[in-house]
């Protein structure tokens, strides 16, 4: 099992270095997500700094940009990092992508899925100089050298989606190379809702379960004293309050014990009682969608957790406390070596 840290997207001055110290700590990678700075820009940064850290957008948002231009991108990172780029798709929600990024929208599913496989006929046709993609959303069928990134020596990128309900999931094992789990990905919710759909998705295309990564951003809460683990404690009571709070994520409270969580905290935000929300994530909450432990017992509480399900686990929290970051990194190298 591999162990990266999660961070958005920074300032392209920070951001070697923030790749240096997540390499040199013992991290294996470093996932960026996408929020108002690009994942792209950061990423092709960090592998100039760090060469052989792995690296990946986690995730890119995929419908504003055409699937040419991302495999264009990720190609170059792929090249860059010598093979050691994942490209990270999702959906986003409809008001971003309709009223921020201004395109369309209709059927994200079955969208993204057509945009996966043209991302990957795009990659074919950097090798072979031939596009001839003819999907249900999208259709490319012209490329001339000039205008192709041409072949190169790695694999090709692996191409990874983020996945909540089950339809999304199937697909992500039909068509996709792994799955960004939901931060509120607690282990009961892997077992009963990804690892089967990803294998009904994988035998559909002829493919091994196993072949897809299961890649999980865990939250955790570390620390020898109560006072450490306190502050780290009230840090995941809001991030759970704004995660659960949007209607397609209340299956997963409700399926975990918690029926009625995701409509008391709506209330609370229609209401801007943004304290209010966080008081609505009991103790109980957060034993089951966060992992507590002192700082030796952290990789064997991981392990314990989500060793028989997740291909690579991303530590949610570890770059928010630079006094403690190299402890974690130390935790990543730990799970990562066993």
């Amino acid at each position: 099992m591999q162990v990266d840290l999660m961070t958005v997207p920074q300032p392209l001055a920070r951001i070697g270095d923030i790749a240096k110290r997540s390499q040199a700590a013992g991290f294996s990678g470093l996932l960026f997500t996408e929020t108002g700075r690009t994942a792209y820009l950061n990423a092709a940064v960090a592998a100039g700094a760090a060469p052989g850290l792995e690296l990946s957008t986690g995730v890119a948002v995929a419908f504003p940009r055409s699937p040419f231009v991302t495999a264009a991108s990720a190609w170059e990172l792929q090249e860059a990092t010598g093979g050691k780029f994942r490209l990270g798709l999702g959906t986003q929600v409809r008001t971003h992508v309709v009223r921020r990024y201004g395109v369309a929208f209709e059927r994200p599913g079955p969208r993204l899925r057509d945009y996966v496989r043209a991302v990957k006929a795009c990659f074919t046709a950097f090798r072979t100089g031939k596009l001839d993609y003819h999907g249900e959303f999208y259709n490319l069928d012209f490329i001339t050298p000039q205008w192709s990134a041409g072949p190169i020596d790695e694999p090709d990128p692996k191409v990874d989606v983020a996945a909540v309900n089950p339809w999304m999931l199937r697909m992500a094992g039909e068509v996709a190379d792994g799955v960004h789990v939901h931060p509120l990905g607690e282990p009961g919710y892997i077992g009963r809702h990804v690892t089967t759909n990803i294998a009904a998705g994988a035998v559909k295309s002829g493919r091994s379960p196993s072949d897809i990564a299961v890649i999980v951003p865990v939250m955790t809460i570390v620390g020898d004293t109560e006072e450490e683990r306190h502050h780290e404690r009230e840090l995941v009571r809001s991030s759970l309050s704004f995660y659960a709070s949007t209607p397609n994520y209340a299956f997963i409270m409700d399926e975990a014990g918690f029926e009625g969580t995701t409509a008391r905290l709506r209330e609370k935000q229609k209401a801007g009682d943004f304290k209010g929300m966080a008081a609505q994530i009991t103790d109980d909450h957060i034993a089951t969608f966060a992992t507590e432990s002192t700082w030796d017992g952290l990789a064997d509480a991981l392990l314990d957790k989500y060793g028989s399900t997740a291909t690579r686990l991303v530590l949610y929290n570890a770059l928010s406390d630079s006094a403690r970051f190299e402890r974690y990194g130390e935790i990543a190298r730990r799970i990562s070596t066993r």
